[in-house]
């Protein structure tokens, strides 16, 4: 079996023929923003192998743009015994075709965009204060520049482990 497409709309279709939708996103991504008949099981955990979705008649994969949903094609064909399908342009895709989401702007923003951010307040912060206080502050424009090259490099930012730990990040975090 390969991962097919479909489209918002077909997508929708074959929900209500009693396919499973399932979103990979991690939990905060999940929290703020989400489709209504999705099962939220993150990525980390289907490749853990726990799901197989015994019984289903088809499953419907979807990420926020598609695209995590795409490079993981493989692994995500790989939980389900049925047909298996990614939601073209995934969630993002899913409300330009104005169809049901479920949003709880209680939520905190995505932690990746979080890290954008703080990253570029601190940038711009460390460049403002340089250019008009002191020219060591452009240390820490320096600092943060090679903290984000080290994630991308190791995939560890220390700057993400940190705002997890933000109080209003626990709470979608343990939801």
């Amino acid at each position: 079996m390969t991962l097919k497409t479909l489209s918002p709309d077909a997508a929708g279709a074959l929900l209500a023929q009693g396919a499973v939708l399932v979103d990979i996103r991690s939990a905060n991504e999940h929290a703020r923003v989400r489709i209504a008949q999705a099962r939220h099981i993150p990525l980390a955990k289907l490749a853990q192998g726990a799901m197989r979705f015994e019984g289903a008649s088809a499953v419907i994969f979807h990420c926020r743009s598609g695209a995590r949903t795409l490079m993981n094609a493989q692994l995500l064909d790989g939980c389900a015994a049925c047909d298996t399908y990614l939601l073209e342009g995934g969630l993002d895709a899913w409300k330009r075709a104005d169809l049901p989401i479920v949003t709880d702007a209680r939520q905190p923003l995505e932690l990746q965009r979080q890290v954008q951010i703080a990253a570029g307040a601190a940038v711009f912060a460390g460049t403002a204060l340089g250019a008009t206080l002191s020219p060591w502050f452009y240390a820490l424009s320096g600092f943060i520049g090679a903290g984000l090259v080290f994630a991308g490099v190791s995939g560890f930012c220390g700057l993400a482990r940190l705002l997890m730990k933000a109080p209003w990040n626990r709470r979608a975090l343990s939801s």
